[in-house]
């Protein structure tokens, strides 16, 4: 990366901004680079121990032009570098590069340790080449985690050698689907930048597109009626309680977790939406009783998270696993391997609390604050009558209204703003005691309206101001303005040095001029 941003956006056109080119000021020849340790042990990189090294640091320029960047761990020397660059900037005239800062010593260190963002590939078309735009992007900002949203209910994008049909007949097209050399090579390249890459397989609903593969392991699979069954078309889950169902968990883990646990510490099981309607339809169960699906359920998951645990993973699930089902899961203070499962909460600031009151350890990120995608509008069409068709509702003749009217709009708007994002106080109502049961948080990114195209307008620059809470901790409105111009400097690096076509944070005059406050 060669540093092109010249930053005359962020000064008055009548304003000498930059160095004289004739300048005798002192120059940074060589940085001395002071390190603890590297993370690997014997030689050998283990992500268990490279993930949870101290990520803090200390950087100094002298007047001199001497540099140097302390850290305890190569982490630490990954975002200091970061932030190294961040201050340097490039002369209008071509001529090279200068820091205004000299002399300046800068020491930081994160608040949380998982500072993510929610990658959904299975909705839309993704190619490992947009997973590795968004690596480049985190670690600009200093973000930890890539989350990858990997397979869901429209299509499995992901191969699985042992199961060749799942990426064959469920992907959209087979030549799409990611190889284990793509989801390899993706991992290392964000172990090079500091970023743990992690896979959520979506289990036992968001499961309908197995059923292109292995029809007979899913329930209610695309139903006419299918907002009776699922969050969102196609409808379809994993069966409950069928051998076959256990069979194919036990081939795709086998195949899968050897193959990602040499890169990661995590493996997301999801969890979410399960819809009780389509365990009517499956054989294995008849009924949508929640006492009687809530021991197969606990069964299900259960056997899911010890595999996850013994290939040495730690577990992660989605909220409802906990607080609808109330399924018994190894938490921090009773899990014996320190696996413990960390929860995950999306719909609610108020789950967070009763997650930790629970005893386990919690990733933030609610739909009301963090979810990227909201706004955009729905993605779901009026019935062209006006009228259900029949079998909507299901075991009906139809001819109900249709609920999807005018204005269009999503379930989550409207948009979050960075704005928003940035003043979302993750910590409110959190009691000191607790709060120590906080891991981080992700921003999310759900691809039912987002696809390679419009991938990182949609995502940047919000998912970089939530980078600022999870490195800084909670933000107030008292500090907009100056987060504006940190905000819209970051963005115009992302662009220029990096090719993150992200959005705008604020227009020319306001960040040059200034006033534009109310």
């Amino acid at each position: 990366m060669v540093i092109q941003f010249v930053p005359w956006k962020f000064h008055s056109r009548t304003e000498t901004w930059e160095p004289s080119t004739e300048s005798s000021s002192p120059t940074i020849n060589s940085v001395q680079l002071i390190q603890q340790s590297t993370g690997f042990e014997n030689g050998t990189f283990d992500p268990s121990t490279y993930f949870k090294q101290d990520e803090s640091y200390n950087i100094s320029i002298t007047e001199q032009g001497i540099a140097t960047i302390t850290s305890q761990s190569l982490l630490g020397s990954l975002r200091a570098l970061q932030s190294f660059t961040q201050l340097f900037y490039a002369h209008s005239s071509g001529s090279g590069h200068y820091t205004p800062f000299a002399p300046v010593s800068v020491t930081d260190s994160a608040k949380w340790s998982h500072r993510g963002l929610n990658m959904d590939i299975s909705r839309n078309v993704f190619s490992p080449e947009d997973a590795r735009r968004m690596i480049d992007a985190l670690a600009t900002c200093k973000m930890s985690r890539l989350h990858l949203h990997a397979t869901d209910a429209q299509s499995w994008p992901l191969e699985i050698p042992a199961l060749p049909e799942l990426s064959d007949k469920g992907a959209y097209q087979s030549y799409l689907a990611w190889t284990p050399d793509d989801l390899s090579q993706l991992q290392i390249y964000g172990i090079e930048r500091g970023i743990n890459v992690f896979i959520e397989i979506d289990m036992p609903g968001h499961t309908a597109s197995i059923a292109n593969a292995y029809p007979d392991l899913i329930t209610a699979f695309n139903e006419t009626d299918w907002q009776t069954f699922a969050a969102e078309p196609p409808s379809g889950e994993l069966k409950l309680n069928s051998p076959d169902v256990y069979k194919f968990i036990q081939t795709l883990f086998d195949d899968l977790l050897p193959r990602v646990t040499p890169y990661t510490t995590y493996f997301h099981t999801g969890g979410d939406e399960v819809n009780v309607n389509a365990y009517l339809l499956d054989e294995t169960v008849a009924s949508n009783d929640s006492a009687v699906l809530q021991p197969l359920l606990q069964k299900f998951v259960s056997n899911a998270q010890s595999l996850v645990r013994n290939a040495g993973l730690q577990p992660i699930a989605w909220e409802e696993m906990l607080l609808d089902w109330n399924l018994t899961l190894p938490s921090a203070s009773n899990s014996s391997d320190g696996l413990d499962t960390v929860i995950q909460v999306w719909r609610s600031s108020e789950n967070l609390l009763s997650v930790l009151q629970r005893g386990y350890r919690v990733l933030f990120g609610d739909y009301n604050n963090w979810y990227l995608d909201c706004g955009y509008g729905g993605f779901i069409n009026p019935y062209s009558s006006g009228v259900s068709p029949p079998g909507v509702p299901y075991g009906t003749p139809g001819g109900v209204p249709t609920v999807i009217t005018t204005p269009y709009q999503d379930y989550c708007s409207p948009m979050k703003t960075w704005r928003q994002v940035y003043t979302y106080d993750p910590l409110a109502n959190i009691t000191s005691d607790l709060a120590p049961g906080i891991l981080g948080g992700e921003v999310h990114g759900w691809a039912e309206k987002i696809d390679s195209t419009n991938l990182d307008t949609v995502i940047w620059p919000r998912a970089a101001a939530a980078a600022e809470v999870l490195w800084s901790g909670p933000q107030t409105p008292s500090g907009l303005v100056d987060a504006t111009s940190r905000l819209a400097e970051w963005r115009e690096r992302a662009v220029l040095d990096y090719g993150i076509s992200s959005s705008m944070v604020q227009e020319v005059w306001c960040l040059a001029e200034g006033g534009c406050e109310l």
